[in-house]
């Protein structure tokens, strides 16, 4: 089965021209490998892509030929994704209502929290 066929079945993408388009892009990787869009895909090989929700690490468990309702789909991989960064996760700073906008020195401290230059 085609690489971009199984990932659009399996809901990684919306489309099947974005799933053709990822890879294409250079953004799929099947057992390590940069894959084009009509690669051959059996059970167990692993694909890493890249998606607009961030990376996946996924093992092919079954072949789906047509998309299916995602509990369907959920059964034909193995989703090997590590989790998420908690740091990555904090939520972002907000000024109290009636502040203004941040002043020059307000700046200067944001990005340098941030670790940017601030030229």
């Amino acid at each position: 089965m085609r690489v971009d066929v199984w990932l659009w079945a399996v809901r990684m993408f919306r489309a099947r021209s974005a799933a053709t388009a990822a890879a294409k892009g250079g953004h799929v990787h099947v057992d390590g490998a940069r894959a084009k869009p009509a690669q051959k895909i059996t059970a167990g090989q692993t694909i890493r892509v890249r998606t607009p929700g961030g990376e996946r690490i996924l093992v092919v468990r079954a072949m789906l030929s047509t998309r299916a309702g995602a509990p369907i789909a959920q059964q034909c991989y193995e989703d090997r994704t590590p989790p998420p960064d908690p740091a990555l996760r904090a939520p972002v700073p907000r000024r109290d209502k009636g502040m203004g906008r941040p002043t020059k020195k307000d700046r200067r401290d944001l990005d340098r929290l941030r670790g940017r230059s601030s030229r």
